[in-house]
């Protein structure tokens, strides 16, 4: 079992900035990949953006150029930050992880994140 512990988070008026913060614990394997979600009320969960061990990022289309997302291999803790912040990034904002052979799949309790226009 693998736990995962968000941080980070709330309100915040457009153009503005949030970071957050995922750790993992438990049975993690030293090669995964670790991620953050989200999803706004009536939408389906969608990537944001996720990092592998030692591997390329990736994000969606909508964030690139304002999340960047990064990895404390030593501490098993995966960031967001959050830039440039839009009223359409309004949603829960869950961590996600796999081990390297995306045999299973954890997820955070989700974060709310709002963002005021």
């Amino acid at each position: 079992q693998v736990q995962l512990v968000e941080s980070g988070g709330g309100l915040v008026q457009a153009g503005g900035s949030l970071r957050l913060s995922c750790a993992a614990s438990g049975n993690v394997f030293s090669i995964n990949i670790m991620g953050w979600y989200r999803q706004a009320p009536g939408k389906q969960r969608e990537l944001v953006a996720r990092i592998p061990t030692g591997g390329s990022t990736n994000y969606a289309d909508s964030v690139k150029g304002r999340f960047t997302i990064s990895r404390d291999k030593d501490k098993n803790t995966v960031y967001l930050q959050m830039n440039s912040l839009k009223p359409e990034d309004t949603a829960v904002y869950y961590c996600h992880y796999s081990p390297w052979d995306l045999s299973q799949n954890y997820w955070g309790q989700g974060t709310q994140v709002t963002v005021s226009s």
